[in-house]
């Protein structure tokens, strides 16, 4: 199973990384299920229905999320509507949407995706250690479910380097998401789990983690309220993650970072 994650898309110029790659990079790569973190799509600000839809209409088969997840106020009222885009699973109760779901691949095969968020310099959320504990004593690993992935959507290596040893050997995949610059620990952990501490972002890198340079500076160097940072639209860099999985014991074979366009050095897997 060939499994393509790719990190936060920001603004208008990740968007278009997104609808022009995504289709070639299924045929290319022999995809067979795509996962894209989306929450920072709307102008760098949280994601909304039509630019969910229009990742569905490329072949984007879920849409994960993090911290903006609610910054555009229309998803409280769409999310339940949509069972592909996941917000964080350690959410309170009640909290509208779902943040994990079972989906069935191009081949038949089914896959788990959680969601998380981390805990440390985030918003103080139930422990994500516990959500996925729950989950991983629910759903086995090629027994209940042929692939698990898991993004976690988390400020600092430590909790996201803690979260995918926690889970090696019982989930396919920990990747992280959030801070928008791609790690370069990509590997396969002792137990089977493909890791990379953060895939990266589809976004201009000519920029301060994907916002205008001088609005990012000024907040650093001026203490004066500052005017909303606003992305940058130049080229973006598509950056993701290639993992292929056994189909027998759904563990990782291999993991590989992908970058196409835009200012970093290309990847592509081999």
């Amino acid at each position: 199973m060939n499994i393509l994650m790719c990190g936060d898309v920001l603004g208008k110029s990740g968007r278009r990384a997104i609808l022009d790659n995504i289709e070639s990079l299924r045929f290319q790569l022999k995809t067979d299920f795509i996962i894209v973190n989306g929450e920072n799509a709307a102008h760098g600000f949280g994601i909304t229905e039509k630019i969910c839809k229009s990742f569905y209409e490329v072949g984007v088969d879920v849409i994960t999320t993090g911290n903006h997840v609610w910054d555009q106020r229309e998803l409280m009222n769409y999310i339940d509507s949509d069972p592909k885009l996941l917000r964080p699973m350690n959410y309170p109760r009640g909290t509208p949407g779902a943040g994990y779901g079972i989906f069935e691949t191009v081949t038949g095969k089914t896959i788990l995706v959680m969601n998380l968020m981390g805990r440390l310099f985030m918003d103080s959320l139930d422990d994500p250690f516990q959500a996925v504990d729950s989950m991983l004593n629910k759903f086995i690993l090629s027994k209940d479910v042929d692939a698990i992935f898991i993004d976690i959507h988390a400020e600092t290596t430590s909790e996201k380097m803690a979260m995918g040893h926690y889970c090696d050997g019982r989930a396919s995949v920990v990747v992280g998401t959030h801070t928008h610059v791609p790690t370069a620990d990509a590997q396969v952990l002792m137990g089977g789990t493909a890791y990379q501490t953060d895939v990266g972002m589809c976004g201009d890198y000519n920029s301060v983690i994907g916002m205008r340079k001088e609005s990012a500076i000024a907040r650093f160097t001026k203490q004066v309220p500052t005017p909303r940072i606003e992305p940058m639209d130049g080229e973006a860099t598509l950056c993701g993650v290639f993992v292929e999985i056994n189909e027998n014991t759904g563990l990782a074979e291999s993991i590989e970072p992908i970058r196409i366009g835009g200012r970093l050095s290309g990847a592509l897997p081999t």
